[in-house]
């Protein structure tokens, strides 16, 4: 196990001691949440999309890799895009990947 700094002691002290209280969210605060989780999830209206085979593959892949059904990321992504959250980073798979498997 790691060795802890000062500070870490300090902080395993005190929980040790029971200093630390949970924080109870107020009322207002529960309803926000519920009110945000609730919209987040509502699914009312169904779309049908064609897609490459490819694509579709890179798809249920990078699902898998999540620990999440493909039809749940993408529905994840289009949410991130339409609210302006979606930020783009460089993928962890080789970028010579999709154009083997196009080739082939």
């Amino acid at each position: 196990m790691k060795k802890l700094d000062a500070f870490e002691k300090d902080i395993l002290a005190a929980y040790e001691k029971g200093e630390f209280k949970s924080a109870s969210p107020s009322k207002a605060d529960l309803a926000k949440f519920k009110a945000a989780a609730t919209a987040t999830f509502l699914k009312e209206k169904r779309v049908n999309i064609r897609l490459s085979a490819p694509d579709l593959m890179d798809i249920q892949a990078r699902a898998l890799e999540e620990g999440m059904p493909y039809q749940t990321l993408i529905a994840s992504v289009l949410h991130k895009y339409v609210s302006g959250r979606l930020v783009e980073s460089p993928s962890s798979r080789p970028s010579g990947a999709r154009q083997k498997r196009r080739a082939a």
